[in-house]
């Protein structure tokens, strides 16, 4: 009989490894289904807007506005998680999100969908999110955040049955409850207050420039398009852009103000100075853009212009979910001291060749084949961007801080998610629409009154429809067959100009992603925090312009 202190101990340790993987998969379950839903609602963009009665251009602005939801409150889910315990907060945001996750498998409406998805599922992730941050870091030791965190940031995949999907997740929210109390919890900070102030501003701020961004395709970013309401002789726009930066700064002179008068505020602007901590959030924006922007172009040209089923566009998306998967779990289990700039800068490579790949073999004709191999690249640099960032971000500050850079992270990659979902749609309904009315003009078989009528109430922007829904109602508007012909076929060939405009500014996006990541370090985090991470406010207040440009 072995009574040994290994022996002795051997059964501690399992012990303590069987809770540490129960309360991985408890937050990473968490972690799945914020990510399931904008892949479901992705993947079937074509089969929900037909069930709920609206247009492609519709589930696009139910895709945004539920990621706004997630990042106009974001920073104060992760307040609120600081207030109430990250484990309570956790906890009321999976009711909330159960919640809306029922309403949606119900909804018969754009509008239900839109209060069940867009704003309650996505005011329970703003709890879900930050916390989730918060308790990695209170559950797992420094050395192996990193695979935590890999592995919850490449939970990312995609289903064919979208009601069924949502009335499942149910059933997942009351496992996960069951769960929580494996999870070890950070204590509420009894004195602890939400600056309501701040709240508005910051909300306010990124709704402004997201809203503004979303309706670029239709009323132009500078210039008004025909039709298109105008302020002072230009687009809405860039009003709404400009008018939701200068928030965003009154937010942050607002929460200097309430840090001199020894106030609580929702973030600390002195911990935006952390280099590391930049760098990480600036990589987290560029990675949501491109992954948010190519997740809503590749599925559009699969069920809509190759009018796939969600099943077989599913199907064709799994390459992208193995591949992400993979490098996500295996870089920080193969590589464990890898360095992280130089991970993060091959996933943004691999992002930008997949997504040029796309670009060269996207052509009028191409079958769904094409997207094989750009999507398992484009999945290996999600998954190698998944196995770094969210250590680098938490590890840049000390634990106590780790909920408030959950909030401001969660906001980055939302924010993120938002602009890549309506900027890649903004880009495609403008080509699509100036393609078009170009391609009817110069069609010998289309009608001059047809295509004079067609530019005056299109101006505005096209929908993007597949053939056979186009045919159909031109049939019903009485159209002839040989001018209906015409007309599929310019729209054919604008979808695909469309869809390959987007894809050209993703391209870019990802290049200049790559240039950007210099204040990602070198080396993994060190055991002990570092120390710019424990630089006092007040350090970080004071420090030179010197410093500053070297930063």
């Amino acid at each position: 009989m072995d009574v040994s202190p290994h022996a002795e101990a051997r059964p501690a340790a399992e012990a303590a490894a069987g809770a540490a993987g129960m309360v991985l998969l408890t937050l990473a379950s968490a972690q799945f289904l914020m990510t399931l839903d904008s892949s479901v609602m992705n993947v079937s963009i074509a089969t929900v807007a037909k069930d709920v009665g609206t247009t492609v251009t519709g589930i696009q602005a139910a895709i945004t506005f539920y990621t706004l939801v997630m990042a106009s409150l974001m920073i104060t889910g992760g307040r609120l998680g600081q207030i109430f315990g990250r484990k309570r907060a956790f906890a009321i945001g999976c009711v909330i999100y159960g919640c809306g996750s029922l309403i949606t498998a119900l909804s018969p409406s754009l509008p239900v969908l839109l209060l069940g998805w867009s704003v309650l599922e996505g005011v329970g992730a703003a709890l879900i999110m930050p916390a989730i941050v918060a308790l990695v870091a209170s559950n797992f030791a420094r050395s192996a955040r990193p695979r935590a965190y890999g592995l919850i940031g490449g939970l990312f995949t995609t289903y064919a049955s979208w009601r069924w999907v949502f009335a499942g997740e149910v059933l997942v929210v009351l496992v996960i409850l069951a769960l929580t109390r494996r999870i070890a919890d950070t204590p509420a900070d009894k004195g602890a207050r939400l600056d309501l102030v701040g709240t508005v501003l910051s909300a306010l701020g990124l709704g402004l420039i997201v809203y503004g961004i979303l309706r670029a395709g239709t009323w132009g970013f500078v210039q008004p398009k025909q039709g298109a309401p105008q302020w002072l002789g230009l687009s809405p726009v860039i009003w709404l852009v400009l008018g939701g930066g200068v928030v965003l700064r009154i937010f942050m002179w607002w929460e200097i103000h309430r840090l001199r008068r020894g106030e609580a505020v929702l973030v600390d602007p002195a911990m935006l100075r952390i280099r590391t901590l930049r760098g990480g959030l600036i990589s987290f924006l560029f990675q949501y853009l491109l992954q948010a922007g190519l997740f809503f172009v590749v599925p559009l040209f699969l069920s809509v212009a190759l009018g796939l089923s969600a099943v077989a566009t599913g199907v064709r998306l799994l390459p992208l979910s193995v591949t992400l998967l993979l490098a996500a779990v295996g870089v920080p289990r193969l590589f464990p001291n890898a360095s992280p700039r130089r991970v993060v800068q091959i996933g943004f490579f691999s992002l930008f060749a997949g997504i040029v790949i796309l670009l060269a073999l996207l052509n009028v004709g191409a079958g769904p084949e094409i997207v094989t191999w750009p999507l398992l690249l484009a999945g290996l640099g999600v998954g190698a961007l998944a196995s770094q960032l969210g250590s680098v971000t938490v590890s840049a500050v000390p634990d106590e801080q780790s909920g408030e850079v959950g909030g401001v992270q969660n906001t980055v990659t939302n924010l993120g998610a938002s602009i890549g979902t309506a900027l890649a749609g903004a880009v495609l309904i403008s080509a699509l629409t100036t393609s078009f009315l170009t391609g009817v003009t110069h069609n010998p078989n289309v009608p001059k009154d047809v295509a004079s009528k067609a530019q005056v109430e299109l101006a505005g922007g096209i929908p993007f429809m597949s053939d056979k829904d186009l045919q159909a109602q031109l049939n019903k508007a009485g159209v002839p067959a040989k001018t209906a012909d015409a007309i599929v076929t310019e729209n054919a060939n604008a979808r695909i100009d469309g869809l390959r405009s987007s894809l050209s500014l993703l391209a870019i996006v990802a290049l200049i992603a790559l240039f950007a990541t210099r204040r990602i370090p070198a080396q993994q985090p060190s055991a002990s925090p570092a120390s710019e991470a424990t630089a006092s406010p007040a350090s970080e207040a004071t420090a030179s312009p010197a410093s500053e440009a070297t930063a």
